[in-house]
């Protein structure tokens, strides 16, 4: 009986190997792979040394004037005396700072102050009036507010440390003012605006818990702001406008009596 022949078995081929990329081609899975997004790292606040005893009381003979007017209450503080300065295109003396007023339109405002945009804040507050309305009043005309604390002299805290205010605004009391310590969605805020040394406009927003419905838009306004320090018991911060000419359109003076 005839031995079956067997065929000889023909090695498998491994695929040839695909043909090498050109320099601007791209790769068809590239698209799928995450790209990591650049983030901005804001610094931390400059501790600059501390000035000397006759430079602190040189800062305060000149801005003694300043202040006068925040050292009587707040719903009585005289229109005349404002007046020359709310025209002046720059404080002489005072600070610049980075202040963003920032919020959903039907909700309470916040105000929070740097030292260049690309800090931490130094002072976050949860103001008592809407976003909305405080930015309807800004258009309208100057808006005054004033921060009012109650002196406790068994507690030595910096003026801007107090943790509450009773707020008015045009001379009319409007509730209170809350100072609190920077969330990740206030720090996301000032990250996304770090580029961004004045303006205004609208932050898409991410459905943070606690807004309310048709809320997804959050609005903000940045400016410049001069910050004159009369004493350990009041400053006042002065929002000075782009063109400097017709000074500035928001003041926020902070007494504690």
């Amino acid at each position: 009986m005839p031995t079956p022949k067997h065929r000889p078995t023909t090695p498998k081929r491994s695929p040839p190997p695909p043909p090498p990329l050109s320099p601007n081609a791209v790769a068809p899975d590239q698209s799928l792979t995450r790209r990591p997004q650049p983030q901005v790292s804001l610094q931390q606040p400059s501790h600059k040394k501390t000035p000397s005893k006759s430079t602190k009381i040189l800062r305060r003979v000149k801005s003694v004037f300043r202040s006068f007017p925040v050292i009587s209450p707040p719903c009585k503080m005289p229109v005349s005396i404002h007046t020359n300065r709310m025209h002046e295109g720059h404080i002489h003396g005072g600070k610049q700072m980075t202040g963003t007023l920032f919020g959903h339109r039907k909700s309470r405002v916040n105000l929070a102050i740097q030292e260049n945009p690309r800090c931490l804040p130094m002072l976050v507050l949860e103001l008592s009036i809407q976003t909305g309305k405080l930015l309807q009043d800004m258009g309208l005309g100057l808006v005054r507010i004033a921060l009012e604390s109650e002196k406790n002299p068994s507690e030595k805290i910096k003026l801007i440390d107090e943790p509450i205010w009773t707020m008015y605004c045009n001379g009319r009391k409007v509730g209170y003012a809350v100072k609190r310590e920077p969330t990740d969605d206030d720090l996301k805020v000032m990250q996304m605006l770090h580029a961004a040394s004045m303006g205004a406009g609208v932050l898409p927003g991410e459905g943070r818990a606690g807004d309310a419905a048709g809320e997804g838009e959050l609005t903000y306004m940045r400016a410049h702001f001069e910050r004159v320090v009369g004493s350990k018991d009041s400053e006042t911060y002065y929002m000075m406008n782009p063109d400097g000419n017709s000074g500035p359109e928001l003041s926020i003076f902070f007494v504690r009596v």
